[in-house]
């Protein structure tokens, strides 16, 4: 059976994921510790910034796998019925793509 993020694919998507995540919050703390933000107006001047609405939108996706091959990984070893199992990824998988939906919503706005 071929699973798009299993075994060693898994693995290293989330070691991937967590080092960008590292990067970009680092990064962003840089950031906002040398850029003067005053208001409204300049979050809107920042994130309207190509460069940095892609590293905003590359890091909603990379926390959404991490959190899928992290959340999904505990519930299957831990959860043994196989119903309760379904019902949790399903969850899970219906909470992410919502969150998801949610961000794609943001940064269109932002960057609008």
């Amino acid at each position: 059976m071929n699973h798009l993020l299993s075994g060693m694919k898994a693995w290293l998507v989330q070691r991937l994921s967590a080092v960008y995540m590292t990067i970009f919050t680092v990064a962003t703390v840089i950031t906002l510790a040398t850029v003067p933000i005053a208001g409204y107006q300049d979050w809107l001047v920042l994130m309207s910034q190509p460069l940095v609405a892609a590293a905003c939108a590359l890091f909603v996706i990379a926390l959404l796998l991490h959190a899928w091959i992290g959340i999904r990984d505990v519930i299957l070893d831990y959860v043994t019925n196989l119903g309760i199992r379904l019902l949790l990824l399903s969850l899970l998988g219906a909470w992410l793509m919502l969150l998801a939906l949610w961000s794609i919503r943001i940064l269109l706005r932002v960057t609008t």
